[in-house]
């Protein structure tokens, strides 16, 4: 979202929301905060699971901090917002937050003073949890470890800082409907759509929004925004040459990796990480429901496609030895030769060999998502900071060349993977796209 249709949208919420200023949620209830004794240890395992499912640790959950304690920054079109602390503390955290409460942040998106919570919180989502897994979740986290930290302060632009505003957002955007099983539908897609819609909130990364900020419903899954990277389109509207099917997703999910799309990498990374450690069942069920309206039709199939990527990588093999060049002596100038040399010097000795570690074969390049999306976005991410497997688990390596090489070498070798590996066209947004990411990352 451009700034000029970013502050566009915050003054369509300025004047829809010029009556209801003086309109905040309700006070804080008087219902006691139970002791973390009484909750029942099966309904804290099973908070856990739907933890995991919702990504609640990670983004709750600063960069070397304490699991749960807030201070993650969450880049928006309006400026930064700081995810809460969510710690049983008094003080920092929700200590002092009832059943109730909690119930309402989730649903309503007002917290336990009846503050307006932006909605980077995504409780358009959360709305249609059920009253049982949610109070499921409030027994997992009143049970972490309470811990005192404020998180920093939101450095949002004008009138986005203005939390009544948001009473203008919901009237305007929320449908707080519980989810609703269709009964024409088998009890695992109903299961799947219920996390997909509710707790996983799918689309609030990969649906793109309007100029409030807000999903654009008819486009759902089209591809997003997530933390500065691309959430790119799911299944039929996904870049992927080849076509998703229900086994390649279940295996991308439950993973982090799939031989025909490559692996899970940004913020997609943590969400498998966490979706490993729950029931298959829900997996799959997630998997039913995806794959039950998207399934993407291609005209060539998977394995003409799969073997054209491969004869790339060969043909680009017999032309450039890996041996031509090392990162540390190119100095070539931004040339179409010079993406050739530092991809021999840089790259080669994965991608043409076609070892990343023995016994670990890497995803032909042609097939990689990030090499054929509209946007280079997610593969200046991996070209500047490398890639590497879920936590714990042996896969493939990458280290990012973000320090090694200059702005023009990393344009260059972008344009080269694009336009060697890939039959789309060329992209012209590389240097501003790297730019917009460096400056980002220098904050």
């Amino acid at each position: 979202m451009t700034a000029r249709r970013a502050a566009h949208g915050l003054s369509v919420l300025a004047l829809c929301g010029a009556g209801l200023l003086g309109c905040a949620g309700a006070p804080a209830t008087t219902a006691q905060t139970p002791a973390p004794t009484t909750f029942d240890a099966a309904q804290i395992a099973k908070g856990a699971q739907l933890s995991a499912i919702g990504d609640c640790r990670v983004c709750h959950t600063a960069e070397g901090g304490r699991p749960f304690a807030g201070g993650r920054a969450l880049p928006t079109p309006f400026g930064t917002l700081y995810s809460t602390n969510i710690t049983p503390d008094a003080d920092a955290g929700i200590g002092r937050w009832s059943r109730d409460d909690f119930r309402r942040a989730m649903h309503e998106g007002i917290d336990r003073v009846g503050r307006h919570l932006y909605p980077a919180f995504p409780y358009d989502h959360f709305t249609r949890v059920s009253d049982e897994d949610v109070d499921a979740l409030y027994a997992f986290v009143m049970t972490r470890d309470a811990v005192s930290a404020a998180p920093p302060p939101n450095r949002l632009v004008f009138p986005a800082n203005v939390r009544p505003l948001l009473a203008a957002w919901n009237a305007l955007y929320l449908d707080d409907r519980r989810f609703v099983a269709d009964p024409s539908q088998s009890a695992e897609w109903n299961r799947g759509a219920y996390l997909v819609e509710g707790l996983a909130h799918c689309g609030a990364c990969h649906t793109p929004r309007n100029v409030a900020g807000a999903e654009r419903k008819r486009q759902r899954f089209a591809g997003g925004d997530a933390e500065a990277w691309r959430a790119p389109g799911l299944l039929a509207a996904s870049p992927a040459p080849v076509a998703w099917t229900a086994d390649a997703l279940f295996r991308y999910l439950r993973t982090g990796f799939d031989r025909e799309h490559g692996l899970a990498a940004g913020p997609m990374a943590p969400v498998v990480d966490g979706l490993a450690s729950v029931p298959e069942a829900d997996v799959r069920a997630i998997v039913t429901y995806m794959t039950s309206t998207a399934i993407a039709s291609r005209n060539v199939p998977a394995s003409e496609v799969v073997a054209a990527a491969k004869r790339r990588a060969f043909d680009a093999a017999g032309q450039h030895a890996p041996d031509r060049a090392t990162v540390g002596t190119v100095r070539a100038a931004y040339t179409e030769d010079a993406g050739e040399i530092i991809f021999a010097g840089a790259c080669a000795t994965c991608h043409y060999q076609g070892q990343a570690l023995p016994g670990v074969e890497p995803v032909p390049l042609g097939l990689a998502t990030s090499v054929n999306d509209s946007t280079p976005r997610n593969l200046l991410h991996v070209v500047l900071e490398g890639l590497g497997p879920v936590p714990g688990d042996r896969g493939a390596i990458m280290p990012g060349f973000g320090e090694a090489l200059t702005d023009a070498q990393v344009t260059a070798v972008v344009q080269y993977v694009r336009a060697r590996f890939s039959d789309r066209p060329n992209w012209t947004d590389i240097e501003k796209m790297l730019h917009e990411i460096r400056r980002e990352k220098a904050k």
